[in-house]
């Protein structure tokens, strides 16, 4: 076969897995996967007693006292880091655009919207996932929705179908979005566009520093997680305040055009021609789920991991929902300021995702802000890439625990980090979509099935905290707990 027909052959190849990605995409996120969210998120909201608002002083405040957990083992802080860094990724600065150049500015107000419904989904899934956790018999702890699904709901099969739908989005398709960005962010930064085989010499790059972290297990990625990524949150915070500061007087009618624009039919993509408020609530909704992750099943997997202080399966809960509120409200927010604050939102311009974020620092504060991003784009992505592994991993080890297929899955991963280095950003984002969205209903399903049992031990929580006691879990008050609950968690001996 010639050059020109393996070319021509992959293609149509292409083409057709595009058009099967994007049939999906229009039956999950359009018919589908939304409403059942935004049910979801409202239903936890109002039986939780709306968690989200009356815990949240709460949850910050045991949030910045984790860093000690109950056994010495992994505490909530670095589980916590642990999800952050797999939440705050490519969604907060490539997504973040897109969805406003896709959808208008309106599309920041539903981002809000579905964060804060996001933070009492994500309590209850986080929450289930310390209940059902399991000894891994290292001193650690693994869990997340399969293991709720298998042990609460008595549903194997259903867990395992999860399990493969999360490693596919998570170890595999995500980790391919997550160079990708790396990858344009690079070219964009260095004006690499003439230099040949560039992407291969990047996704290469990420491969070896990715290898060294993930092959030193959970305690190796949750330390990495601890000192990476607040550290890196912070200072693209700061340099989003200087670029608000400098705009200070543009900052009432940013928020202005946020709020007009989720209700009317404008937007950047669509010009004067116009698109419905659907595009801005359907991208604002999606790029919001992909950003801060609530109810999609992925952050389960790090808050199993915890050994909460005060040692209650609520405190891991309350404290996981401050990650959609910083990731979704604080860095999501940061970006659309310096996006909405520029003048490169332009209609009918091709700039969008990650570039449009650039050229926007770029406009604030000179051509270094260009080579910022890019670095905040690596160090974010790369932290996500890191949690998205161990994602895959425990749901691997979940479905068979064997060290063979460890280490393939592990070069799989890494092959899927070159393949996104290399591979057209609209696929690859597409293809993430699909994942996303099929992972997520099992999940959505599953926890409203188990959510009496999340509200139940909520209530357990609240009523020591009324009385003045320091929380803490004791399973022999819950029958039904203590018979499908792992045996050796949540007991005297851990």
């Amino acid at each position: 076969m010639s050059t020109t027909e393996t070319v021509t052959s992959l293609e149509a190849l292409e083409q057709a897995l595009s058009s099967f990605v994007d049939a999906g995409n229009g039956l999950i996120w359009g018919n589908l996967l939304i409403w059942l969210l935004l049910a979801a998120g409202i239903y936890f909201t109002v039986f939780s007693g709306f968690i989200q608002i009356r815990r949240f002083g709460y949850s910050a405040k045991a949030l910045f006292s984790s860093r000690q957990s109950s056994d010495g083992n992994i505490s909530s802080f670095q589980a916590f880091c642990t999800s952050l860094a797999a939440r705050v990724g490519t969604g907060n600065l490539a997504g973040v655009a897109t969805a406003i150049y896709a959808g208008g500015p309106g599309a920041i107000f539903w981002m809000w919207v579905i964060a804060l419904l996001g933070m009492a989904t994500s309590f209850i899934e986080c929450t289930l996932a310390q209940v059902y956790k399991t000894d891994s018999g290292d001193g650690t702890f693994r869990g997340g929705p399969a293991y709720y699904i298998q042990k609460g709901l008595g549903q194997r099969w259903l867990g395992i179908i999860f399990a493969i739908s999360l490693i596919i989005a998570f170890g595999l398709v995500f980790n391919a979005v997550q160079s990708n960005t790396i990858s344009a962010a690079m070219q964009t930064a260095f004006n690499t566009g003439d230099i040949k085989f560039i992407d291969y010499y990047i996704g290469f790059a990420i491969i070896i520093v990715a290898a060294i972290v993930i092959f030193g297990g959970i305690r190796s990625i949750a330390r990495f997680a601890e000192y990476c990524v607040p550290v890196m949150a912070l200072i693209y915070l700061l340099i989003a305040v200087v670029v608000i500061l400098m705009n200070i007087d543009k900052l009432p009618g940013v928020f202005s055009t946020i709020f007009d624009h989720a209700f009317k039919l404008e937007s950047a993509a669509g010009g004067a021609a116009g698109w419905m408020i659907k595009e801005a609530f359907m991208n604002g909704l999606k790029r919001g789920l992909f950003s801060n992750e609530a109810g999609m099943g992925s952050a389960p997997n790090a808050a199993a991991v915890a050994s909460p202080n005060p040692p209650h399966p609520a405190t891991q809960g309350i404290v996981s929902m401050m990650g959609v509120f910083i990731d979704t409200v604080v860095i999501c927010t940061a970006t659309a300021a310096i996006v909405l604050l520029s003048n490169q939102l332009v209609p009918g311009s091709e700039l969008s995702g990650s570039n449009l974020t650039q050229e926007a620092l770029t406009e604030h504060v000179g051509t270094w802000g260009s080579y910022f991003i890019a670095f905040a784009i690596l160090l974010f992505a790369f932290t996500s890439i890191v949690a998205n592994y161990y994602y895959g991993e425990t749901n691997l080890m979940f479905i068979k625990e064997s060290k063979a297929l460890l280490f393939a899955y592990r070069l799989v991963v890494l092959g899927m980090i070159l393949f996104g280095a290399v591979a057209k950003v609209s696929l690859v984002w597409n293809m993430a979509d699909l994942s996303m969205g099929v992972m997520a209903i099992i999940n959505i399903i599953a926890i409203l099935l188990l959510s009496k049992i999340a509200f139940t031990v909520l209530k357990d929580f609240d009523e020591q905290l009324k009385a003045n006691k320091k929380p803490v879990f004791d399973r022999k008050k819950f029958p039904f707990l203590d018979r499908t609950m792992d045996q050796n968690v949540w007991n005297k001996k851990n």
